[in-house]
């Protein structure tokens, strides 16, 4: 029976999944299949890689870098996480990822863009760790108003979570029958209509799908997390995440704060591991 493991998105609150992985790997708890959406993907790829702490260091270190995430970058670049230092020069050089593990390793590893003709998912699988790589796993995690679009093989697109936050349905679809699903918001967090819709379908104006899937995100997303919920009911899914709102924002230059909605996560791993590996054990 394969084994899947799903990772929502959500840029900062994607330490609370850094602490859960460490915790998971640390315990040789392993998966067939991974797929991960924004900071999903961009921090998930090191379970694959099997880096434990990789990457609470390089956000810690790197949190008040203006090369790393700034305004200025925002400004010169158009990318608040600066696309060349984040997607290239940290994982090249900084805090180097290790590529050969990687590429070793048997576990699939897939990454869901929104691909912006269409509004709709775009399902990767980066079973390569190169340059080529590091760019989808940009596209994924670029958020809209504060990032330009990635343009991949005449095509562009922007952050997966957009189209499809918790891509539960898709490993199900690839016949993974266990899976274990992190969420970085509560369980009693209802999705509200975007704030911002209307500077966004000015700067999305060429791309009226996309705006569409912004428009009706929060309908999507929360009958995604119904779904989500009823496949746990049914003992098909195992739900990680944090019992209250996290304490950060999209952006953190606090490195104590990264911290600490690490070690929630990771305290939340330690509280149900023996129920996750009774779950994975009974598939």
């Amino acid at each position: 029976m394969k084994k899947g493991l799903v990772l929502e998105g959500g840029a900062m609150r994607g330490m609370f999944t850094a602490g859960v992985m460490d915790v998971l790997m640390e315990n040789g708890v392993e998966f067939d299949s991974i797929v991960g959406v924004s900071a999903g993907a961009a921090f998930g790829v090191n379970y694959k890689s099997g880096q434990i702490g990789r990457v609470l260091r390089y956000n810690k270190r790197f949190c008040n870098d203006k090369r790393y995430c700034s305004t200025a970058s925002l400004i010169k670049t158009g990318n608040l996480f600066n696309a060349k230092f984040c997607y290239h020069t940290v994982p090249n050089e900084l805090d180097v990822f290790d590529r050969e593990a990687y590429n070793n390793s048997p576990v699939e590893f897939w990454l869901v863009c929104t691909e912006m003709e269409s509004g709709k998912p775009y399902y990767r699988l980066c079973d390569k760790a190169d340059d080529r790589c590091f760019e989808w796993i940009r596209a994924s995690a670029s958020m809209p108003l504060v990032s330009k679009p990635v343009k991949i093989d005449g095509s562009e697109y922007l952050d997966g979570g957009m189209s499809d936050s918790i891509p539960l349905k898709f490993m199900m679809k690839k016949g993974c029958e266990r899976n274990v699903v992190v969420l970085t918001q509560p369980r009693n967090y209802s999705k509200e209509k975007a704030s911002m819709l209307p500077l966004m379908k000015l700067s999305l104006r060429r791309y009226p799908n996309t705006y569409k899937a912004i428009a009706g995100r929060h309908v999507m997303y929360n009958r995604t997390r119904d779904f989500v919920f009823e496949q746990e009911k049914r003992g098909s899914a195992f739900v990680i995440c944090p019992a209250e709102k996290l304490p950060i924002g999209r952006v953190e230059h606090d490195p104590e704060n990264l911290q600490r909605v690490y070690d929630l996560g990771r305290q939340e791993a330690e509280r149900c591991l023996e129920a996750l590996q009774s779950f994975l054990r009974e598939g």
